[in-house]
């Protein structure tokens, strides 16, 4: 275990995330999920703090564990091929293009069913129809926590860049090239989200907005050869 070594960015990030997580169930009066969980831009809940927040929380062990496995398996190879600086852009704007498309999607639902954005007058609409008024207050009411929208950007962009590597899955009993697990992986989140189960309290939006910035990201400075890193150097 002495061996195991860890870059900077991805270890301060794993403390973080722990230490968020602990403060959530070991000190309940703080409150944390309302106050940093992000919340749909309309709602009485959202703080212009929750967009960067909202990456550090989670919902319970088993989201923290996999979502902290995946950022030190694949962000501790990401970070050692560009760089600190780099890495930590690539994390924050992924994760921010994960709540853009989630959001985006909340306002598309909000806009169905009341005209608009934002509620105004809307209450009085919703009182006559209490399956809009249950979709509406989940949106206005529910936070969304997790790094997932960012580890799913570190998971394309490890696609992209490593597509040959092999993965081992807990589910699957031989290794899998990464070129095809993880499109397949994109596309059931993708089918989820549109399919919209009862019940599922998933942001699949969140991980596909956080897959396109991160595909986009990659390109871009694979392309270009890193020359976006030289300027931010």
């Amino acid at each position: 275990m002495n061996n195991i070594y860890i870059p900077p960015v991805v270890k301060n990030l794993l403390i973080i995330n722990v230490l968020f997580f602990a403060a959530t169930y070991l000190i309940p009066s703080l409150n944390l999920q309302t106050l940093l969980a992000v919340y749909y831009f309309d709602s009485p809940n959202f703080r212009f703090w929750q967009p960067i927040t909202y990456m550090f929380m989670h919902g319970g062990i088993g989201h923290i564990f996999f979502n902290m496995f995946a950022l030190f398996s694949f962000g501790s190879i990401l970070e050692t091929r560009w760089g600190a600086k780099k890495f930590l852009i690539f994390y924050f704007i992924t994760g921010l293009g994960a709540l853009v498309l989630q959001m985006a999607v909340q306002a598309f639902e909000v806009h169905q069913l009341i005209g608009h954005f934002t509620l105004f007058d809307g209450w009085q609409k919703l009182i006559a129809n209490q399956a809009q008024y249950n979709t509406i207050a989940g949106i206005y009411g529910g936070g969304m926590v997790g790094a997932s929208g960012a580890i799913f950007g570190l998971l394309v962009a490890f696609g992209v860049l490593y597509p040959n590597a092999e993965l081992m899955l807990m589910f699957i009993p031989v290794p899998v090239k990464a070129k095809y697990f993880i499109p397949v992986y994109i596309l059931i989140e993708l089918t989820l989200g549109v399919a919209n189960f009862a019940g599922d309290s998933i942001a699949h939006y969140a991980h596909l907005g956080g897959a396109i910035i991160g595909f986009i990201l990659v390109k871009i400075w694979k392309d270009k050869k890193d020359t976006f890193y030289t300027l931010y150097e």
